[in-house]
C-alpha cells in the first residue's frame, strides 16, 4: 500500500513539472493561434497521442492474460464512464479555455500560482460531496487568499482580467479533480483520459469555428508549443493524473499538482525573463504557505474519492 502511495506522489510530481513548463508553451502558442484553436489542436492531439497507446496495452494484455483479460475488462464500470465521461471533458473545456483566454493578459507564473487555487478548492467543493474540512484548511485559505491579493491586485483594488478569468480556470480545476479522484477508481483510466480529450477537443473547436480565424499556417509555426502542450502536458500529463488518483486521496493529489505554480514560475523566469518583485515574491509565498498549511494532519481528514 505505500509503494502504491509513493508511486502515486511521484507520478504527480512529474505531471506538476509537466503543467508548471506548460504555461510557457501556452503563452507561445498563441503568438501565432486564438486561445480556443490552440487549445483545439492540443487536445486533439492529446487524443491522437494516447490513441494508438490504448490499443497497443489493450493488445499485449489480451494476449497475454488469455481468458483472464476478459474479466480484468469487466471490473471497470463502462456505463459509469459513458455516463459521468463527457461531463469531465466538458468541465475540461472550461478549465483549459478560461486558462488559456487569460493566459492573453496575464503572465506565465501569475498563473500558475492562481490556478494552483484548487488545492483550497478541492476540500471545499468536497464538502457538497460529504466530506468535512478542518479549521486548518479554512486558515489555509485564508492565507492564500492573502498572497492572492499581493500577487494580482495592482491598482486599488482592481484585478487583471487574466487573474479573473484564471480563477474561473481553478474553480474548473478543481471541480475536474473531483470528479477524477472518484470515476478513477471505477472506470478505464485511458479510456476516460481519451474521453476527457475528445470532448475537449471537440468543444474548444466548435468555439474556434465561431470566433478565431482557422489557418493551418499558423498551427504549423506553433507546432514546437503544440507538441509540448499536446503531447506531453494533454497526452501524458493528464493520463498519469488519472492513473495516479487511483491510489491517492483528491485533497492529497491536489498539494501535489499544485507544485506546478512553482514551475510555471520558474519557467516564466527562464524561458520568458518574467519578473515577479518582491510584491509578487511575498504573494507566491504567501499562497504557497497556505496550500501547504491546508494540509497539514491530512492523514486525519476522511479520504475525498
Amino acid at each position: 500500500m505505500k509503494t502504491k502511495a509513493l508511486r502515486a506522489d511521484l507520478l504527480l510530481l512529474m505531471v506538476s513539472v509537466i503543467w508548471g513548463f506548460a504555461f510557457v508553451a501556452q503563452i507561445k502558442g498563441m503568438e501565432h493561434l486564438g486561445p480556443f484553436l490552440f487549445n483545439a489542436c492540443r487536445f486533439a492531439l492529446g487524443f491522437l497521442s494516447l490513441l494508438p497507446v490504448y490499443f497497443l496495452l489493450e493488445s499485449i494484455s489480451g494476449k497475454k492474460a488469455g481468458k483472464k483479460a476478459i474479466g480484468y475488462k469487466k471490473q471497470y464500470d463502462n456505463q459509469l464512464l459513458l455516463k459521468w465521461g463527457p461531463l469531465t471533458g466538458i468541465v475540461l473545456f472550461l478549465a483549459s479555455s478560461f486558462q488559456q483566454v487569460g493566459l492573453l493578459h496575464t503572465t506565465a507564473g501569475n498563473s500558475g500560482f492562481i490556478t494552483g487555487v484548487y488545492i483550497i478548492l478541492v476540500p471545499v467543493l468536497g464538502i457538497g460531496f460529504g466530506y468535512s474540512t478542518r479549521p486548518v484548511t479554512w486558515l489555509g485559505g485564508a492565507v492564500a487568499l492573502a498572497g492572492l491579493y499581493f500577487l494580482t491586485v495592482k491598482d486599488g483594488l482592481s484585478l487583471n482580467q487574466g487573474d479573473l478569468l484564471t480563477l474561473g480556470s481553478a474553480l474548473m480545476y478543481a471541480i475536474q479533480i473531483l470528479l477524477i479522484g472518484w470515476l478513477a477508481r471505477h472506470v478505464h483510466p485511458l479510456r476516460l483520459s481519451l474521453m476527457q480529450f475528445f470532448m475537449t477537443a471537440l468543444c474548444s473547436m466548435v468555439v474556434a469555428l465561431y470566433l478565431e480565424p482557422i489557418s493551418f499556417d499558423a498551427i504549423a509555426q506553433s507546432i514546437g508549443p503544440l507538441l509540448f502542450a499536446g503531447v506531453l502536458s494533454t497526452g501524458v500529463a493528464f493520463t498519469v493524473q488519472v492513473i495516479a488518483q487511483k491510489d491517492a486521496a483528491s485533497s492529497h493529489a491536489a498539494i501535489i499538482m499544485s507544485l506546478e505554480a512553482v514551475f510555471a514560475v520558474l519557467g516564466g523566469w527562464l524561458l520568458l525573463d518574467e519578473q515577479l518583485g518582491p510584491r509578487g515574491m511575498l504573494g507566491c509565498a504567501l499562497m504557497m504557505g497556505g496550500m501547504l498549511l491546508s494540509q497539514l494532519r491530512r492523514s486525519e481528514d476522511r479520504a475525498l474519492s
